[in-house]
């Protein structure tokens, strides 16, 4: 029985660290799709707020912040100046605190 060895070129080395934004975090955007049509205002203006709030939640969480009483304002704030989005108001933070309890 006759034993075959392949050889094989060598492959490029490629980083394999993750993008960067414009602003330096590694976080980036999913895609966005269109809001359905025909809802009231008030609607959207909570539909926006939560999705604000979970992206803030998944931040603090990445940071290893992972108790609500840890996540004053400001550092909500702060998070949501390195991610790059605006920053929350009082009600998004008590949000984000919430996710962060009870993972809702």
């Amino acid at each position: 029985m006759a034993v075959v060895t392949l050889i094989t070129k060598p492959t490029k080395t490629t980083d394999t660290t993750k993008p960067k934004n414009q602003t330096g975090s590694a976080y980036h955007p999913l895609e966005k799709k269109p809001l359905p049509a025909g809802q009231p205002r008030e609607w959207y203006v909570s539909h926006n707020r939560r999705l604000k709030a979970m992206r803030l939640a998944i931040a603090l969480l990445d940071l290893g912040v992972y108790h609500p009483a840890t996540a004053d304002n400001m550092k909500i704030r702060a998070t949501a100046e390195r991610v790059g989005i605006h920053p929350p108001s009082d009600t998004t933070c008590r949000m984000v605190r919430a996710l962060i309890r009870y993972g809702r």
